[in-house]
């Protein structure tokens, strides 16, 4: 049974919401504040986090931006349905999605499953990937471990962003289309507007410290989509690289 942390300082909604998923095979713990929500996702690790926004004490976004360099499980952001900027900003954040207030039953529990089966599938693939690293000059990309360094430097990236990143490493050199990506990290078909992955592409350059006027690791190709170009980068093996 997959736990799950809702924080939601609206008491009948919440009340809903955990009613609901609990129905649907989900353990789920409330809290209704921004400071118990910090604390308890640090404390209890669930497997995934619903978080409203607007909360009591400290907002979601404070809440996500706090905890994101410490805890990798999927982030799933309560919004309003016309607050555009919260939603990027989300997801600048950290966030791995989004889904708009009045929320609906079905479509939560349709992102939830989504998320928890992206992060059991990135899970195993970096035990079916074991040894599986990728080498340049600047990066150094570890599958089995999902670890990245930048030049010495470890990199902290949540799940969407490391399965993102590795996305790109498996076609590296070649472009992967925003329609691939928006299948691969949300679930479903690109509509052409959705600006998502560009903020999380935004959001892993910046991690990466690669330029956004003029990016080395991460390029747009216009109209198309993103390429993973790394100079004399190499996939080996943990024990090649060992010896």
């Amino acid at each position: 049974m997959a736990s799950l942390l809702l924080v939601e300082d609206d008491a009948e909604l919440a009340s809903l919401i955990q009613d609901y998923l609990h129905k649907h095979g989900f353990d789920v713990q409330v809290v209704g504040d921004g400071p118990s929500a910090l604390s308890c996702i640090l404390g209890t690790r669930p497997d995934l986090v619903l978080l409203d926004i607007m909360l009591p004490g400290l907002s979601g976004l404070e809440v996500c931006r706090q905890v994101r360099p410490h805890y990798s499980a999927p982030i799933l952001m309560l919004t309003a349905l016309d607050d555009d900027v919260d939603q990027m900003l989300g997801l600048e954040l950290g966030a791995d999605d989004y889904i708009v207030k009045p929320i609906k039953p079905r479509l939560l529990l349709s992102r939830i499953r989504a998320l928890l089966r992206r992060a059991t599938l990135s899970a195993a693939d970096g035990v079916n990937q074991a040894g599986e690293v990728f080498n340049s000059p600047l990066l150094h990309i570890d599958l089995s471990s999902r670890s990245v360094v930048l030049k010495g430097q470890k990199v902290h990236l949540s799940t969407a962003e490391f399965d993102l990143l590795a996305l790109l490493k498996a076609e590296a050199g070649q472009v992967v289309t925003r329609e691939t990506i928006v299948q691969h990290l949300r679930g479903f078909d690109y509509d052409g507007l959705d600006r998502s992955i560009d903020r999380r592409i935004s959001r892993l350059r910046r991690k990466l410290k690669d330029d956004p006027l003029e990016p080395q690791i991460i390029k747009t190709v216009r109209g198309k989509g993103y390429l993973l170009c790394l100079p004399g980068g190499n996939p080996t093996s943990a024990l090649s690289d060992e010896s």
